[in-house]
């Protein structure tokens, strides 16, 4: 394994094996840190970890215990992989995670970099833009567990940390990876060795990439990792034959979870296109009155792709939360959907479509998946994933894809290639 990879959530690690695996490594996805060795053919190792929401503490521990399997497999770089719109809170847990990883690899220059310009998130000036809007006024601003108040990367990643924070502007990138590498060691330099970088185009991102030749470790969303398969082709260590896809026939189900614009915008086109679709009420679901059980029965009715889903309005999201208490309601739909997915998969579904980071992350967890191998785009973002011998998947961030992305990802998964 040359390159060792720690995501946060379960999708956005499988965006990252996107990014990977278009640039022609192999790449498998391993849900939590494996107790075994990995197969010597994989050339990028990532371990998805469910600690984008845990105690700062916990998702250290993970992340370290992640780090240390990796670096068993003989890792020459480390990638800490977190999303694109820098979801976290003012006390962690990238900062904190970022710190206890650079500690062991005694990495004094890291640089930080979320942007991923194909899906509209781009860095300039240190902050953080979603499509033309700041990231403070694009819907983020409302996210039920990490809401996103502030743009400047550098003010939110400095309450998270220790160490000061640099920041390499988009003018210093357009110059080059040795432009980009002496601006990152003169800020280590002076005191801030967690660098924020600029960056608004793919050629930008490939230009990071580059500077980040033999660094013991980088940070950043998926589009990060654009330009570090090349360094390792360079060297002529990866294989020069790609994996093969084949898709999965079969029944398939759509679980969305996501209260983000974009997924509540699909759940509308797919409704719209005469699928079945069922609202789950949190409510019932808190009360017992409506189970798992009882979603799986009625999916396994249904013609089509049928859709279950409880993308609310935020309002409706918030006044749940209030009633009922935050960290109650996201636990009980995460049970929901990861108990709905063993129904469903036990019913004979064999393509598998989830929503949203926790939704997904349930869902993998639910279905005790060890291993996930990373196959064609989807979307920009989002690949096909072979879970099995009977079983494929798209696990989708909440405002990733197009309007139609559930019917797109329904016909992928069941290409036969």
């Amino acid at each position: 394994m040359l390159l060792g990879c720690i995501g946060d959530d379960f999708t956005g690690s499988s965006d990252l094996g996107n990014t990977l695996a278009k640039a022609g490594m192999r790449v498998v996805q391993y849900s939590g840190v494996p107790t075994g060795p990995a197969d010597p053919d994989v050339e990028a190792g990532i371990v998805a970890l469910k600690s984008r929401s845990l105690p700062v503490e916990e998702a250290v521990r993970l992340s370290l215990e992640a780090l240390e399997w990796l670096q068993e497999q003989g890792c020459q770089q480390i990638l800490f992989k977190y999303c694109s719109t820098f979801d976290s809170t003012p006390e962690g847990n990238i900062g904190p995670v970022a710190e206890a990883l650079a500690r062991e690899l005694e990495a004094d220059q890291v640089i930080f970099c979320p942007a991923f310009p194909a899906a509209g998130r781009t860095v300039y000036q240190g902050c953080l833009f979603v499509g033309d809007r700041l990231l403070n006024d694009s819907g983020m601003e409302n996210h039920p567990l990490t809401p996103m108040t502030d743009p400047d990367l550098r003010r939110w990643l400095a309450l998270q940390s220790t160490v000061g924070v640099g920041h390499v502007p988009a003018a210093t990138v357009w110059q080059g990876a040795d432009a980009v590498r002496d601006r990152i060691a003169a800020e280590s330099d002076a005191g801030k060795p967690f660098v924020i970088c600029d960056a608004i185009r793919d050629e930008d991102l490939l230009t990071l990439g580059a500077a980040a030749d033999g660094a013991p470790l980088i940070t950043g969303g998926s589009g990060i990792a654009l330009g570090l398969p090349e360094n390792f082709r360079r060297q002529g260590l990866l294989s020069p034959e790609p994996p093969v896809w084949e898709g999965q026939v079969g029944r398939v189900a759509v679980l969305s979870g996501s209260c983000s614009r974009a997924t509540r915008g699909q759940v509308a086109h797919h409704i719209g296109l005469g699928e079945a679709a069922l609202e789950i009420d949190p409510r019932e679901v808190l009360a017992g009155t409506f189970g798992a059980m009882d979603a799986a029965e009625w999916v396994l009715g249904q013609d089509g792709a049928p859709l279950v889903f409880s993308s609310a309005d935020p309002r409706t999201v918030r006044a749940v939360q209030a009633e009922y208490g935050t960290e109650e309601v996201a636990h009980a739909l995460e049970e929901f959907f990861a108990d709905l997915a063993r129904y469903l998969v036990d019913g004979g579904v064999t393509r598998l479509i989830t929503a949203g980071g926790e939704t997904s992350g349930a869902v993998v967890e639910g279905l005790e998946l060890g291993q996930l191998d990373i196959g064609p785009e989807i979307a920009p973002g989002v690949p096909a994933i072979r879970a099995g011998e009977d079983l494929v998947l798209a696990l989708k961030s909440g405002n990733f894809g197009a309007e139609d992305f559930f019917d797109r990802a329904a016909r992928m998964l069941g290409d036969e290639g």
